[in-house]
């Protein structure tokens, strides 16, 4: 071959070779990237500093996970934003009348995400005449009762280790004599060993689980994303990688995950819930703006938004956005510099760092965001307090540490602290241990009462129960009143009396403004700084006579919070750090636990936190809030008292 042929040849085939690789790259960035027709679709963007390890729901403990899985998972029920449990894949449900049995009515036309773990099964099963409809149908399935009972015991599976086995704490467990597949669906799952829970899926549609004994909360717990539901064929297909690759019955489902960068989840376009429409005439304007914009996305996108966009009529199959995108810069004032910008479009809490750029000192936002950003401000289920422990070896007397606690309590201008500490964010802790939203708190109960008074006393005290509530229900908590605190302590000789309170870095702010309200009032406080793990740990053991702590509802009801003082629940088997105990509490614990009545378990959770506060094993300090800064394009983003993430009703102008 001449040296000419030669060069020709070296040029076509460079060519074709760089042809070949731009063709490579363009093709590989269109499958991962987020960004594709940015000014097209629909995406709401956040960032997420902590960063997210895996998107198993049984391992949604805090949350940066919870957050996510919630775009993703959907259990029997959940929590609107008023926190009334309403149906999600369970249609309706029964408690029988001992309130140990629970019985749901799931929807028969919820279907898992489309995935390849569904097609590669009916793969196996069928011959090669599949034909495209069938191959369609066979990349889903619908939920039945029996992926609950394997979600379920999923969770519960040692070997998995799941954060979340607890929820189940309460299921009936029963001994494993023999097993009988012929009835697998009508029996409880094998878990581990020789025990099953009773879990039981009764037919496609009828979920029954049974508990050990009463236990209010649970329809509440149900609610939790440990709870949701999972296929066993993207398990087994997936293997450990589940959670890198999970598929669910969400709203979005998963897109793309570059670990430490991005993660994308794509609007579900068979998504069960609908939203209803003010007229046909809004369905009409949405189809045409879709035509429009579908015209320059691709065959997929097109499909996706017509069938995600129009339901019957009069409805709108939900979500309306495309697509979620999440961040993982770790710099939240990067971060928030970023959100500023526009390139997020929502931002939770506040940062130190720049809690005075965004908010005026009484927690409002700065007039200079108002055109591009509003705030919500809400309830959350977080209490902040100081507690003391009340151990064998005080020294005090019952009188004088009783004494002590209280006014401790009253020196605290706590409107002060968070005006100067926190821009005003949060509730002053002028009341009991059940944070403000929640049925129980001094709060409500105060409402509450107005009504109660008008009914009919004779039916309120037909019951010893009744009569234990009316007589030890009264007002909660402690007021600033430094000169009260001043003749608590003059009265009891405890004028100069040294306190030592153990906070972390985090709080240290809080403490030195308690250390210098205490001094104030006649007491000797000094703050010592401690590192979590060594708190958390010290705290356990009783070896710190006085500490800041709080307390985060694990779920939305106030036995959450009043099982820290039972005396079942000492430290270190169990989260009653202070050691408080008192019968009469106990008792109407128990009571509560067999009380089915929202109502008037509201009033037995506000009788015990008011016997529970006149002795005052803690000093409530401040109820949080859930604070949202979102970006005026943004729609229909809520809240609730639990700062759930919910996108499913978000809207992007």
């Amino acid at each position: 071959m001449s040296k000419k042929n030669n060069y020709t040849f070296f040029i076509l085939h460079s060519t074709l070779l760089i042809l070949h690789c731009t063709l490579l790259i363009l093709l590989c960035s269109s499958c991962g990237r987020d960004n594709s027709h940015d000014e097209d679709l629909k995406i709401f963007k956040y960032n997420e500093s902590a960063g997210i390890l895996t998107l198993d729901p049984i391992y949604a403990k805090d949350l940066p996970h919870i957050w996510a899985c919630n775009q993703i998972f959907n259990g029997l029920v959940a929590f609107d934003d008023e926190m009334n449990v309403v149906p999600a894949i369970a249609k309706s449900w029964n408690i029988s009348d001992d309130g140990m049995t629970y019985t749901f009515i799931l929807r028969d036309d919820v279907y898992f995400h489309e995935d390849t773990c569904f097609a590669v099964k009916s793969t196996r099963q069928q011959d090669n005449k599949t034909t495209s409809r069938d191959a369609l149908n066979a990349s889903t399935r619908k939920v039945t009762a029996q992926d609950f009972v394997y979600s379920f015991n999923r969770v519960l599976d040692r070997k998995l280790n799941s954060s979340g086995s607890w929820i189940f704490a309460n299921v009936e467990k029963r001994h494993q004599v023999a097993e009988s597949p012929s009835h697998q669906d009508l029996e409880p799952e094998l878990v581990e060993g020789t025990t099953k829970y009773a879990f039981y899926a009764l037919n496609d549609t009828i979920l029954k689980i049974e508990l050990t004994q009463p236990f209010p909360a649970f329809l509440g717990i149900l609610s939790m994303t440990y709870a949701s539901v999972v296929p066993h064929e993207a398990v087994d297909f997936y293997g450990t990688e589940f959670g890198r690759h999970p598929v669910g019955t969400g709203p979005f489902k998963y897109q793309y995950w570059k670990e430490g960068v991005k993660l994308v989840f794509r609007k579900n376009p068979n998504y069960f819930e609908f939203e209803e429409t003010t007229s046909q005439q809004d369905n009409e304007i949405i189809s045409q703006q879709d035509n429009e914009s579908t015209r320059q996305q691709d065959n997929e996108l097109e499909n996706n938004s017509m069938t995600c966009r129009l339901g019957d009529s009069g409805t709108q199959r939900l979500p309306y956005i495309d697509a979620v995108s999440i961040s993982f810069i770790i710099d939240k004032q990067v971060a928030f510099m970023e959100f500023v910008k526009g390139k997020f479009d929502f931002m939770s809490g506040i940062d130190a760092r720049y809690k005075d750029e965004l908010l005026t000192r009484d927690g409002q936002l700065r007039q200079e965001y108002e055109d591009d950003i509003y705030l919500i401000r809400e309830p959350y289920l977080n209490t902040e307090y100081l507690a003391f422990f009340l151990g064998e070896n005080d020294t005090l007397g019952k009188e004088r540490s009783l004494a002590l606690r209280q006014a401790v309590s009253y020196s605290i201008d706590r409107e002060k602290m968070l005006r100067y500490l926190r821009n005003g964010i949060g509730t002053p802790g002028n009341y009991g241990i059940i944070p403000v939203g929640l049925p129980g708190s001094e709060t409500i109960s105060q409402q509450d009462n107005k009504t109660t008074r008008q009914q009919d006393n004779g039916l309120e005290n037909n019951s010893l129960t009744c009569r234990l509530v009316d007589s030890l229900t009264q007002s909660i908590g402690y007021p600033y009143n430094p000169k009260k605190a001043e003749r608590l302590l003059k009265d009891n000789d405890l004028l100069g009396y040294e306190l030592k309170l153990y906070t972390t870095q985090d709080y240290i702010d809080i403490a030195k403004f308690v250390q210098s309200a205490l001094t104030e009032v006649g007491l000797n406080c000094k703050v010592e700084e401690m590192m979590p793990a060594a708190l958390r740990e010290k705290r356990a053991n009783g070896n710190l006579p006085f500490f800041r702590s709080s307390w985060v509802a694990d779920y939305p009801d106030a036995e959450n919070y009043l099982s820290l003082f039972t005396t079942n629940n000492f430290t270190p088997q169990g989260p009653n750090y202070t050691h408080y105990s008192n019968a009469k509490f106990d008792e109407l614990y128990q009571k509560s636990l067999t009380c089915n009545d929202i109502e008037e378990r509201a009033r037995i959770y506000h009788a015990m936190d008011s016997l529970m506060m006149t002795e005052a094993p803690v000093v409530i300090l401040f109820y949080d809030e859930v604070l949202r800064f979102v970006n005026k394009n943004v729609e229909g983003l809520g809240s609730n008292p639990t700062n759930m993430l919910n996108l499913k009703k978000v809207k992007i102008n």
